[in-house]
């Protein structure tokens, strides 16, 4: 399942701070325990030590913080247990799992039997040639339009998306160019580089803005970028998106670490 390992590393962080709060507050916690006794409709505590009465101490309503301090203890073990016994379980499964492990009996036999079996999923390597080559009409230049070509031969808009286009041709990142794309009550736009992600199976895309010193190009970036959340696409999620203004440009190493962080 894609994602899994993902999710339960998450969880895992999750309860290992569960585990640190309670282990910190259970340090402090007054020793014995709270017994609750209904009595006439009202709730009576008791404090119930080892080597005390059976049924521990009558306390009264002036001693309320120290049955809330004991109510907070018993919860903070109990809780602590099923931290405990949950992460157990979570290391476990972590430390054994890997999500391309059916992906890698099949790329693991003879490329000759590869040929004779039908995979029961296709390999990503499929998935993503497959979705490369799908065929989709592109935005058209104007005739004025400054002829711009990258490594690989392809016509884009500007001297920035060159650059990106190039890095990705480079380290061998299949992208589609200006790929439409329908956004609901918006309607279709042309982002600048759409990928399939491997962990995802969804689209990505990026959208370069370069001329974020223009209030009018600014303001229609921004209601771009509404649109995309209003069709559930999230930046630093499933968009990515770099700026530029006639002052500020955008440098190799800002590509690398968002290819790194989205795109790897």
């Amino acid at each position: 399942m894609e994602g899994l390992r993902k999710m339960l590393l998450q969880e895992q962080d999750r309860l290992e701070k569960i585990l640190q709060k309670t282990s910190e507050q259970l340090k402090d916690a007054p020793p014995g325990k709270l017994r609750l006794s209904s009595s006439k409709k009202c709730v009576q505590y008791y404090y119930c030590v080892p080597g005390g009465r059976k049924n521990g101490e009558y306390l009264p309503r002036e001693k309320e913080k120290l049955a809330c301090r004991l109510a907070q203890k018993s919860y903070d073990e109990k809780l602590m247990r099923l931290a405990e016994k949950r992460l157990s379980q979570i290391r476990r499964i972590t430390e054994d799992y890997d999500e391309e492990e059916i992906e890698k009996i099949f790329l693991a036999e003879h490329p000759e039997r590869q040929k004779m079996i039908e995979p029961a999923e296709p390999v990503w390597e499929q998935q993503l040639r497959k979705w490369v080559s799908e065929d989709y009409k592109r935005k058209e230049f104007q005739e004025d339009t400054p002829v711009i070509l990258t490594e690989k031969g392809e016509r884009v808009r500007s001297k920035t998306e060159k650059i990106l286009a190039d890095y990705f041709y480079r380290n061998g990142i299949l992208y589609k160019y200006e790929c439409p794309l329908h956004l609901k009550r918006f309607g279709t736009v042309y982002p600048d580089f759409t990928f399939l992600s491997r962990k995802t199976k969804k689209e990505i895309y990026w959208e370069h803005d370069g001329k974020m010193d223009d209030p009018v190009y600014a303001q229609n970036a921004v209601r771009k970028i509404q649109a995309y959340e209003e069709n559930d696409i999230y930046p630093g999620e499933r968009l990515i998106l770099t700026f530029e203004t006639g002052k500020i440009v955008l440098n190799t190493g800002t590509i690398e670490r968002l290819v790194y962080r989205y795109l790897l």
